[in-house]
């Protein structure tokens, strides 16, 4: 077992921390979709390329590191953090659509 297992919570705190990880992965989820409106912005004005590569760099290097972490307390957690992402994706798939057109 690891040294994060759900073993010694109280029935009620799972719940919780369940739902945590599901707004965390909104969080990062909106995070790393939003940094790639920016990052196919910059390299279509050609100027701030090194800027772009960093910032594809940040961007796989946070949402890795949230995964990772996740990962670290079991199945489920990593789950509800991949479909936190999922839903930060739509979110600003949905905030970007009205915005180009």
């Amino acid at each position: 077992m690891s040294f994060l297992s759900f073993d010694g919570l109280s029935v009620g705190a799972m719940p919780i921390i369940i739902a945590a990880h599901l707004i965390g992965g909104g969080v990062v989820g909106m995070l790393h979709f939003r940094g790639l409106w920016w990052n196919a912005s910059l390299l279509s004005q050609g100027d701030r390329t090194t800027a772009a590569i960093m910032l594809l760099v940040g961007r796989f290097a946070l949402l890795g590191g949230v995964l990772t972490l996740a990962s670290l307390e079991g199945a489920l957690p990593l789950l509800m953090t991949a479909l936190g992402v999922l839903i930060g994706r739509s979110a600003v798939m949905r905030s970007v659509g009205k915005v180009a057109l």
